[in-house]
């Protein structure tokens, strides 16, 4: 599997003792009161939690809110945490459950269940695009950002882990909650929607521009 942009300068691949090992160091030195080493997990993982806040929630207040809550959580919660995962997984579960708890309480109409395919979420503006293939062209980054807004929150959250931060399907799992075998559902539905979406609301010429 590729390494995100996001993954921690300590990672290498097939190295997965040594992350371990600074990933335990790192975590002790910030039980030990070391704010500068708490530092270091914002820098590293500030993008990702930002881009899953981003695919979740649309008011860009709520959504700065919600950012510093999810490290204040994920402070709170460190000495809690068993390392049966890589820290990248558990930090963007935190990020992943913190929003989930805020659209329970507060959206409710942005669930899947509630609302079809094409609905409701469709006149949101939605975050800025990442688009995996496609980023350098601004015009149909705007069109991919849009249109992957409009998707159910939780296709949307998984097709950003995945295509964007290069989780795997378990470890996607393991943040939204789910089987693998769900997340690989939810991303074959979300990548046919979107292909539908696109194919049925613009021309050939516009997705190339």
């Amino acid at each position: 599997m590729q390494h995100s942009s996001d993954s921690p300068v300590w990672s290498y691949e097939g190295e997965w003792e040594t992350q371990l090992e600074n990933e335990r160091a790192l975590v002790r030195r910030i039980l030990e009161g070391d704010s500068a080493a708490f530092r270091v997990i914002v820098e590293e993982y500030g993008r990702m939690v930002t881009h899953i806040v981003s695919r979740m929630v649309y008011d860009r207040t709520e959504r700065e809110d919600l950012t510093q809550d999810v490290f204040l959580r994920l402070y709170e919660s460190l000495g809690r945490f068993e390392f049966k995962s890589k820290l990248s997984t558990y930090v963007a579960r935190i990020a992943y459950n913190t929003c989930l708890n805020f659209l329970e309480k507060r959206r409710p109409s942005l669930f899947e269940d509630e609302f079809p395919e094409r609905g409701g979420v469709e006149s949101c503006p939605g975050p800025a695009a990442h688009p995996d293939v496609l980023a350098h062209r601004s015009g149909v980054a705007e069109i991919l950002g849009r249109e992957i807004a409009a998707l159910p929150v939780r296709h949307r959250t998984a097709l950003t882990l995945f295509h964007i931060h290069s989780l795997s399907y378990e470890e996607i799992g393991e943040v939204m909650g789910l089987p693998e075998g769900t997340v690989k559902s939810y991303l074959f539905r979300a990548r046919k929607a979107l292909h539908e979406r696109l194919s049925g609301s613009y021309s050939r010429e516009e997705l190339e521009s």
